[in-house]
């Protein structure tokens, strides 16, 4: 029996995609492990499904002022001794990483001991948690064509990122019950991110009632960002959060609006989804989700308006654009290379480790 370690951690983007592969690696007899930090959000979505998980300590590298930043690098060299003991003890076959600050000492400590470490770079440019990875990676995944200039040559492999597989098993009437929704009317679904974005949601509510004339609205709104007064509106159905009924809702919708994150997009690409693309701006983050969003553009999954650019009038034509053209996506996504991430994956796996 060959012995896997994933890791990745800090946000369940670096969690999500190690959970798409399990089902494969279950198949062909992988004995499982997990490493990430000891009461990170990767510790309670990995137990659920009864992986041994290994916390270590992790501490986090940051380009701005903080009292923490005297602290951390003990704690990251702690975490280095931790994963090297780790590595040691379990002496896996492959280590599979997803990236964010937990998984650096676990590539780092498999090419101390030899074994063939696999990461995987979600957005257009390598996060810093994955540039300190590259040198010590056998192989480096990605998402976007034009990450691949950006990545060591002969090591790089465009594979897409690994979707949960029951998102394509969806039931359109389960979700129309569950909402009370007619099949009269088109759905729109809007996401905002985990966390909910105030620009998107502020955004949606402000067309709703020009948008209700034509379509109905499932709102993934975020934590804390439900709108009482809009509940009792026929044909828009809010929730802060969707876990088990989320692939009967994108069985139902017919486009989605959405912030560009990376396992986000690729999710949409994976169920054909026309989308309009509203990432994070500049300002709040390193670019990342405004590249993501280009490069679908350019490869014709995605229309784009960027935060600055939305305004009811322009947010309005957009949505009927994208809805009247939706079959032109469709056919683009249809026809994309990036289909059988987790095939391509797994097989980089399986020749590393052998």
């Amino acid at each position: 029996m060959k012995r896997i370690i994933l890791t990745g951690g800090g946000t369940a983007g670096h969690v999500t995609p190690n959970i798409a592969l399990l089902p494969r690696l279950k198949e062909l007899q992988y004995d499982i492990h997990y490493i990430g930090s000891y009461n990170g959000i990767e510790k309670e979505l990995i137990e659920q499904f009864g992986i041994p998980y290994h916390g270590i300590s992790t501490g986090k590298l940051r380009r701005y002022f903080s009292v923490q930043n005297f602290t951390d690098p003990f704690r990251v060299l702690k975490g280095m001794n931790d994963a090297k003991k780790l590595v040691k003890i379990l002496k896996p076959d492959v280590i599979f990483s997803k990236g964010g600050f937990v998984s650096v000492p676990v590539v780092l400590a498999a090419k101390r001991r030899h074994v063939p470490a696999i990461i995987h770079e979600s957005d257009m440019t390598p996060g810093l948690a994955n540039r300190l990875s590259l040198p010590s990676a056998a192989k480096i995944c990605c998402n976007f064509p034009e990450t691949l200039s950006h990545l060591p040559e002969g090591k790089a492999v465009l594979t897409g990122s690994p979707i949960r597989q029951e998102l394509l098993s969806g039931d359109k009437y389960a979700a129309r019950d569950f909402l009370h929704f007619t099949s009269e009317k088109p759905v729109i679904m809007v996401v905002g991110g985990s966390l909910g974005s105030i620009a998107v949601n502020n955004a949606v509510r402000e067309i709703l009632p020009e948008l209700l004339k034509t379509f109905q609205v499932i709102h993934l709104c975020g934590k804390g960002k439900i709108d009482d007064s809009l509940s009792s509106l026929e044909g828009y159905a809010q929730f802060e959060y969707i876990k088990e009924e989320l692939k009967h809702l994108f069985a139902l919708t017919d486009i989605v609006i959405s912030r560009a994150g990376a396992n986000a997009i690729c999710e949409l690409l994976a169920l054909h989804k026309p989308n309009l693309l509203i990432p994070l701006s500049a300002n709040a983050s390193r670019g990342d989700q405004i590249l993501n969003a280009r490069s679908f553009e350019r490869q014709g999954f995605s229309v784009v308006l960027e935060e600055e650019e939305l305004n009811s009038t322009v947010l309005l034509d957009t949505i009927h654009h994208l809805y009247e053209n939706r079959e032109s996506y469709i056919n683009t996504m249809k026809n994309s290379s990036q289909q059988n991430s987790i095939d391509t994956i797994i097989d980089l796996i399986e020749s590393v480790a052998n």
